[in-house]
């Protein structure tokens, strides 16, 4: 059995009064967590499958960054199964750069909306939806590959 390493736990956030930025807030903390669950993760388990789906951390890590380009930035994805993989040649710092990149452009974005109205309402919520539901299975992986529990 691995070793365990604990991670403090972040609590969730204290956000402002408006939806924006409860919205926002939640989200930001989800796709922190996610983050700081696959960096560092070690090569080769960090994309190897230990369960039968063949879910693996970088490829969560990796859909999830076509889905924040998809939601917020307007890119097509055409084979969205194919981005529960990541590429052979991307290691973890490549991955987890991608998606932080991709958060960053995304965060722009969003920040020309000064109200949520209920395309972007939905989009958001999603958005919190989907993270958090990997960020779930990220959780179990990463304890599952070396021991690692916390945000």
């Amino acid at each position: 059995m691995p070793a365990r390493t604990r991670r403090r736990d972040t609590p969730p956030p204290r956000t402002g009064g408006s939806e924006m930025e409860v919205l926002r807030g939640f989200l930001d903390y989800l796709r922190t967590s996610i983050a700081a669950k696959v960096d560092g993760a070690p090569e080769p388990q960090v994309r190897t499958s230990v369960v039968a789906s063949g879910t693996n951390l970088l490829g969560l890590l990796n859909h999830l960054t076509q889905v924040e380009r998809s939601l917020f930035l307007g890119e097509k994805v055409a084979d969205w199964p194919s981005t529960f993989r990541a590429a052979d040649d991307a290691g973890v710092a490549d991955v987890v750069a991608g998606y932080r990149e991709a958060v960053a452009r995304a965060n722009e974005a969003l920040d020309t909306y000064a109200d949520v109205d209920p395309k972007l309402r939905w989009a958001l919520t999603h958005m919190i939806e989907e993270t958090g539901r990997h960020a779930g299975h990220a959780d179990i992986l990463r304890e599952l590959i070396d021991g690692t529990t916390g945000r």
